[in-house]
This record gives C-alpha cells, structure tokens and sequence, in this order.
C-alpha cells in the first residue's frame, strides 16, 4: 500500500484529509412523463428509497428494476458542517454517473456534465446554508448508440454479448474542502530512461497578489528522495526531479509486475507562507514500449498473458460491491495465471487501478464504444476519451490505451475515409496527451495506424486456430482473412513489424444453464474444458509471432456464460488447474 493509501477512499492518486462519503440511502424517483422540472422536484423530495452509489437496474440498489428509465431523480439531506472550516470550498465529487447529469442544490441550479463513465465535479460553495442542505440530481440516459455506452445493450432486451443498462449514479458519490489556492491536477510523467520523474502542477488560484508557494516531496517507505519549495510563477507549469538517491538500496526504484515498487508524492501549497492545501498521491518508475515485434517492459521482453474481464458483477452491475470485492476482483487475476486484464468496454472503479498498481497487474484501458458515427458521435466520443485518458494517467498499471474495439461505432472502417480519420485522430490526441504507452486503433481487426496489431480468434480449439494461421504472411498482407471473415488491417494501412497480439480467443463455455452461450460447443466436464483450454494455450505458444495472448474471460457475464467463473465469482474450476496451464511460458 501506498503512504497515503486511505481505505475506501474513492480516489487513491489524489489524496486530501477531508472527505465526506455521500453513498448509502437517497431518495428516488422516476420521471418517464418529464415533468419533474416543472413539479418542482429540484427543490426536493421524498419517494422511493435507493442505495447510491448501485444503479436502480441492479438488487443491490434496493430497487432492481431491469426496464429502461431515460429520467431518474435523486435527493438527499446533507449537512456540510464538518467541511465548511473557515475559508474553505466544498466540492462535491461523482466518479461516474451515467449520463448527462443535472445538479441542484437547495433550489439552485449549479451545474451539469455529460458523459458516462468519468469523474466530474462542482464547487457548490456558494449554493450552501448551515445545517442540512439539499442536493437533487436529475440524471438523463437513453437507448441511444451515439453516447459511449459500452457493453449496456440498446434494445429493451439483453441479445448477444450486450447486456442490462446502467442508468445515474454508479460510481461513489462524495464531497472535500479545499482551500481557494488549491492544487487542481497533479500528472505524473515517468522518465525511466533518465531514472526521473516530471510533474506537471495546475494551480487554482483566485488572487495574483497572494505569494503562493509549492512544495514537493518524494518518498520511497519513508526514506526523502527529494523535495523542493519554490514560488508560483504561473499557474500550470512542470518540474523534473531525479530519483537517484543513496539512501535507497540500488539508488532507484523501478515498477515491474514482480516488483512494482511505489514512490509517495506530497505536494503542498503555502499562500502568504501558510499551508493551505495538501495532496497526497504515488507513482511507479517504469516504461512501456512496443519495440520491434515484442512489447517490452523497463526495456526487456515481457509477453503478455492476459483475461479479458467485462468488471460486472451478480447483483451490482457494473459497480463493485466494495473494495474489497475489488481486491479480491485483482487476487482472481492472478490465482488463475495472468499477469494482466484487459477491463472490456469499462472504465473502472479508481480503486481497481491502485490495486492493480500495488499489486502488479497489468491492464489495458479501453474505451466503452459508441455504434454509430456522425458528426455527434464524434464530439461525445473525443470528448469522453480525453478525460479518460487524462484522469487514468498515472496509474503505472495502464500500459495501453485501446479507443476503439471491432470497428464497433465504425463498421465500415475497411473503407470508410471517415471512420479512418476517426480512429487516426484519437490516436494521434491520445499520443499527444501521453507520449509513453503504446496506443492501438482498433482491437481486434481493420487497424489503421496502431502501436500494437491485435487480433480476434475464437477457433474452437488449437487445431482450428492453427488451420486459420496457416498462412500469416497472407493474413497480414490482407490477401487472406485471418479467422476466416475479417482481415488485419483497413484499406490504406499495412504490417509495418508492429507486435502481433491475440487479444480475444477462448472463451469456452462449460457450467451453463439453458439460456448461456459461449464460443463453440460447450464443455460438459472439467476434462473436457482443461483440454480445450491447453489446445488453444500450446498453439498459441507454438506459433511464436505473438507477443502475447488475452483469454475470454474471467467471469461470466448474464447471458454470455463463458468464464473460468460464475457471475458471483465462484469458481467453476480450481484456479490452480488453469495457471498451470495459463503460466507455461513463465
């Protein structure tokens, strides 16, 4: 754990000592007519009853409605006091609400945000009043296949691997005290190469005649690397330390999956030489780089052995039940053999992602998709993509960003000028905001300019997935399609050595009942499923052009039935039996 790792705490990359929790019990209504604005609900109400921060579609909501509702409200009694110091802010802070968001306090209008699966916040100061206040939300979702919705189905029915909707507030929900100079966003850029670190500050500042300094401190368990105190100059600036130091056994710390060692970062503002705002956070020193056809980690080959996990759960949806369902979520990981997961159409709980630091699991952040482009799509995709991006960053566990799955939102990417501009743009936005991970267009097939070419294959077993390899030259020349349907790469673009992935195979159903599926025949026994995994294992390994491998999946999922375990993540074969299986290479 990290120095200022706080249990339950909803962001552990930016740390302050205030914190009110706002989950638990609020009230809850459905507006289906609309008329909630002009009833007045914004001042308040009392109704139903729903546990925040579970979405009304799941049981642990105390609701557990599966029909869609575009308009839902949500009221609550709040009392600020042990917030309200003298001359401080109080923000209140979602973590995700899905999907555009309108906020009232006592009566007052004080803000909105669009977007399902990002952090947003508002400083509501100047709408409280001693004792309780009134906080409403009225949260607008739909069907629509323009908003990034993931793996949330947009029929009224569940049908192939899209499942029930999430509607409102399904992250956590939560208010701090800041000061009015505060430290607003903290990235942190490792430099391994240089054995270094550059933090980027932004500043809230309201005054310019006020001296305001920074301080920073860097720490390895306690041991001082480094720190230093200097004046504001502007607002948003960059500063670089070296982590070279004599105290720390080797001189420098590196991040690694078997060791991924955490550095603690304290930053601290003075206004008029008084400490006026404190953030704790961490980082991990290390690199990631797809050079030639190996991805490489700190500069050495690391091959890639990853689970696909769709981050659902039996009775909370998309919203883990706690944090130590998450651990626990990270523990599965690797009981089964994997080094890494790629979190499918999801963004994750934040705690998830420090874990995974902590923990030394590998992940890849993938965008939740869109299904249909135009002009609309666009501007809500980019949008949402960028906050992904820049509120991810630090977390040393990301090592590759993914916008865009199966040419889903982009189905005729193979020849489509626009839909290639599309995948090239978030490439090239994703590349400027962060230089140092590999970024891939497209996984699965029809890549425009990528990092990393990953492909999907669920032959059913290793004789099939080897009779599709057969020809690989063909295959990512694009003469041939590589699974028998889709080629490597969309008109214009071609293999320039780049590493080779199987991102998506497997994915064997066994343990079902009548209405699950999964790819090719199910198992009827723990032999059956055993051999069929270590067919497909051994030939991947056999063929040796891949850089690595992502099985489908860890959990089951509602109706697509194909995990090593049950939605209630109870194994369905003991986890030893898989790694042995999974850590071949190892």
């Amino acid at each position: 754990m990290t120095k200022y790792y706080r249990e339950n705490y909803p962001r552990p990359q930016f740390v302050r000592d205030s914190y009110l929790d706002l989950n638990g019990e609020w009230n809850f209504r459905f507006d289906d007519q609309k008329v909630g604005t002009a009833s007045g609900w914004q001042n308040g109400f009392e109704d139903k009853k729903i546990m925040v921060p579970f979405s009304y579609e799941t049981i642990k909501s105390g609701i557990g409605c599966l029909e869609p509702h575009e308009t839902i409200w949500y009221s609550k009694n709040v009392n600020f006091a042990s917030l309200c110091a003298q001359g401080k802010n109080v923000i209140l802070n979602f973590e995700g609400v899905d999907y555009k968001t309108e906020i009232w306090v006592n009566g007052v209008f004080a803000g909105s945000h669009e977007g399902g699966y990002t952090r947003f916040s508002f400083d509501i100061s100047d709408f409280l009043k001693e004792g309780d206040n009134i906080l409403v939300l009225r949260v607008s979702d739909s069907l629509s296949t323009i908003q990034p919705r993931g793996k949330q189905r947009w029929l009224k029915n569940n049908y192939d691997c899209w499942y029930v909707q999430t509607t409102g507030i399904w992250k956590s929900v939560w208010a701090e005290a800041v000061s009015k100079t505060y430290l607003e966003h903290l990235h942190i850029i490792p430099r391994y190469d240089e054995n270094a670190v550059d933090l980027e500050y932004r500043i809230f500042c309201t005054s310019s005649d006020d001296t305001v300094e920074v301080e920073t401190i860097i720490s390895y368990k306690e041991e001082l690397v480094c720190s230093q105190k200097e004046v504001l100059v502007k607002d948003s600036y960059s500063r670089r330390f070296s982590l070279e130091n004599d105290n720390v056994k080797w001189k420098v710390k590196y991040w690694c999956p078997k060791s991924p060692h955490l550095y603690d970062v304290c930053v601290r503002i003075y206004k008029n030489g008084i400490l006026v705002d404190e953030v704790g956070s961490y980082f991990g020193l290390r690199k990631v780089s797809a050079r030639g056809c190996r991805i490489q980690i700190n500069n050495m080959d690391y091959y890639l052995r990853m689970i696909l996990d769709q981050g659902y759960w039996k009775d909370s949806g998309m919203t883990p039940p706690d944090e130590a369902a998450i651990r626990k979520n990270i523990d599965e990981i690797l009981a089964y053999g994997y080094n890494g997961v790629r979190k499918h159409q999801k963004i994750e709980d934040e705690r998830f992602y420090y874990w995974a630091d902590v923990k030394g699991v590998l992940v890849w952040c993938e965008a939740p998709s869109f299904y249909e482009l135009n002009n609309a799509a666009i501007v809500k995709v980019t949008s949402e993509w960028i906050n992904i991006v820049t509120q991810h960053y630090n977390h040393p566990s990301i090592i590759t960003w993914v916008p865009f799955n199966e040419s889903w939102g982009i189905p005729r990417v193979i020849k489509d000028s626009k839909a290639q501009n599309f995948t090239e743009s978030l490439y090239y936005i994703t590349k400027a905001l962060d230089d140092t991970r590999p970024v891939i267009s497209n996984d699965g097939w029809e890549h425009t300019k990528s990092d990393i070419i990953t492909l999907h294959d669920y032959a059913s077993d290793g004789v099939q997935l080897k009779r599709n390899w057969r020809y690989p030259e063909e295959n990512l020349a694009n003469r041939r399609a590589f699974n028998g349907e889709r080629y490597a790469f969309a008109e214009g673009y071609q293999y320039e050595g780049q590493p080779l992935m199987l991102s998506e195979f497997g994915g064997i159903a066994y343990g079902n009942n009548e209405n699950g599926w999964g790819y090719g025949a199910e198992e009827q026994n723990e032999e059956g499923y055993l051999k069929r995994l270590e067919s497909l294992i051994d030939t991947v390994l056999e063929m040796g052009q891949f850089c690595g491998f992502c099985m489908t999946q860890l959990t089951d999922v509602e109706q697509e039935q194909n995990g090593h375990m049950y939605m209630d993540h109870s194994d369905k074969i003991a986890p030893e039996k898989v790694a042995r299986i999974i850590r071949k290479l190892e």
